[in-house]
């Protein structure tokens, strides 16, 4: 997957824009962390939970007619818990105090989500790229080397048919 320390600087620099955010995280749709930065929060522990809810939320998504998940926002007594797509392979949350500007807040994890999206799927197609190269390669390899050798022509017999004829009577 795409550097950790490039996903991490994104969560840092979506925390420095938000200030009211108290955590975020990135994780693969596999539900491990790529990148964490939630003091006071075990990562894995909300990574599971992040790809539990988004399973939901996708078949909620699907089941209503409303397309491919986007994001998902939970309000709770304390905050807000808000988790958007990040291209094909990954999901980002991200941890707000119930005083957030919350335009601010959706507006802002979208951005970064759009932007972890991009590392994730731009390391995805290197390392299948990678993969196809090295299939190849060693397909090559192991097939024999293809020669092809003139084979002298023989003259064929005429064919012969029994096709029978009928007459009138």
């Amino acid at each position: 997957m795409a550097s950790e320390a490039e996903i991490l600087d994104e969560l840092r620099r979506l925390r420095a824009r938000v200030p009211q955010l108290t955590g975020a995280l990135a994780a693969g749709v596999d539900g491990l962390v790529l990148a964490q930065d939630t003091p006071g929060v075990e990562p894995e522990r909300v990574a599971a939970l992040t790809v539990t809810a988004l399973g939901v939320a996708e078949r909620m998504a699907d089941a209503t007619g409303q397309g491919d998940f986007r994001e998902l926002l939970v309000r709770g007594v304390y905050g807000y818990v808000a988790t958007y797509a990040a291209g094909r392979g990954a999901v980002l949350t991200v941890l707000a105090q119930d005083r957030v500007n919350l335009g601010r807040l959706l507006l802002e994890g979208r951005r970064a989500g759009a932007r972890i999206g991009e590392l994730v799927d731009a390391e995805a197609a290197e390392i299948e790229a990678e993969t196809e190269e090295r299939s190849e390669a060693t397909a090559s390899a192991k097939a024999p080397p293809r020669t092809t050798t003139a084979r002298p022509r023989t003259a064929r017999a005429p064919r012969t048919t029994n096709a029978r004829t009928t007459t009138e009577s």
